[in-house]
């Protein structure tokens, strides 16, 4: 079982950058897929961007594609998520996840994955 804990968000002003980190523990991350999902108040959780075990394959929601890059280092079982160019709009609790993947693929679905972080607040001002 692998646990996870996000860090780095904050409050910053619209157009500035956050990176958000996700340290795992328990497991090495290298057998799992991961990914990153945020919830806004009022709202379901989405799908915000998805990694493969290696780190080959990306993918993004179309609201965050071009301004969010996420990566991930195995040596330092750690995932990130750099965020530029924020807007207001992106103002919610940012979670990350893992599930075992048995081949080099991304997961986009909510249920799809099995282990969460606690979250990390991010609130942009205009």
């Amino acid at each position: 079982q692998v646990q996870l804990v996000e860090s780095g968000g904050g409050l910053v002003q619209a157009g500035g950058s956050l990176r958000l980190s996700c340290a795992a523990s328990g497991r090495t991350i290298s057998s799992y897929a991961m990914g990153w999902f945020r919830q806004a108040p009022g709202k379901e959780r989405e799908f915000t961007a998805a990694i493969s075990r290696s780190g080959g394959s990306t993918v993004y929601a179309d609201s965050v594609k071009g301004r969010f890059t996420i990566s991930r280092d195995n040596a330092k079982n750690t995932l990130y998520l750099q965020m530029n160019s924020l807007k207001p709009e992106d103002t919610a609790v940012y979670y990350c996840a893992a599930v075992i993947s048995y081949y080099s693929g991304t997961h986009t679905g909510v249920h799809e994955y099995d282990y969460w972080g606690q979250g990390t607040q991010v609130t942009v001002s205009s």
